[in-house]
């Protein structure tokens, strides 16, 4: 049986472009109040606007999901406004390309503090009063790099990991409470995050937005949508790529080759 999603309020992360907003938008249309939080509150308010003129709840929190006490703030905004929390959707990240013997600590540490520990002090704020109320839905978008390292991403495909792993062990833990976890394992998307992330490859993206099939911030939301509906542990919105990396997983040899190869071809482009 569906759930009933009219009137659960959710909140979410990265939500001034891409998946985020999309989700936000996907999740009004489905009837939940919706609280959006980034750290650009004019796109975020335009995104308010958007929602309220067809008839939907929502508001603006600026965030920087860095910082602990923002996302702390952003869940009791969103009980403040709505009365409480039923679901987060820890969608704020980056990456960038960089070989790992041209990576420094810094790098990896700021990436890992956006991308894991933003979700996790997320998690950490809103998830003892769903486990409390006994009711309730945390989803961390994660990654299809999840599951599998590519060349020059290693650093976003581990924080990724991170996710992925996290939200695996909180699944189980949260057995019989009434809570879910979820983990969002998208393809490329075609979003502002490969501009972000050719900026942040400072002129050395050599994989980012140079071959391959992308899919829409909207299939990624409804996909989100389907979940909070009847929940399930993980969102693939590509069949084919799921099973191609449980494949690579098996035979690892076959897969570095195919990665190589792809590799090459992607940087002779370039």
């Amino acid at each position: 049986m569906a759930i009933d999603l009219a009137g659960k309020p959710i909140a979410i992360t990265g939500a001034s472009s891409g998946i985020g907003a999309a989700t936000a938008l996907a999740c009004a249309a489905a009837g939940m109040p919706v609280a959006l939080a980034a750290r650009r509150e004019d796109r975020l308010r335009e995104l308010v606007n958007r929602i309220e003129a067809a008839g939907g709840r929502a508001i603006a929190v600026a965030c920087d999901v860095d910082e602990p006490k923002d996302s702390q703030r952003l869940v009791e905004e969103t009980v403040g406004a709505f009365g409480s929390v039923y679901s987060v959707c820890a969608n704020a990240g980056y990456g960038f390309e960089s070989r790992v013997l041209d990576m420094t600590a810094e790098r990896i540490e700021a990436i890992f503090r956006t991308n894991f520990y933003g979700t996790m002090h997320l998690v950490w704020a809103a998830g003892p009063r769903m486990v409390e109320a006994g009711a309730g839905h945390i989803l961390m978008c994660s990654s299809c790099l999840s599951k599998l390292a590519v060349p020059m991403y290693a650093a976003y495909s581990a924080s990724k990991a991170m996710q992925d792993h996290f939200g695996r062990a909180l699944r189980l833990e949260l057995a019989g409470t009434g809570v879910f976890c979820s983990t969002v394992h998208p393809v490329q998307t075609r979003t502002e995050f490969s501009d972000r992330t050719r900026a942040e490859s400072r002129g050395k993206a050599v994989m980012t937005g140079s071959g391959g099939s992308s899919q829409t911030p909207e299939t990624v939301a409804s996909a989100i949508v389907r979940c909070l509906r009847k929940p399930r542990g993980e969102v693939w919105t590509s069949v084919g790529t799921r099973l191609s990396f449980a494949l690579a997983t098996a035979w690892p040899g076959l897969a570095d080759r195919v990665i190589a190869k792809e590799w090459k071809r992607r940087a002779e482009k370039r």
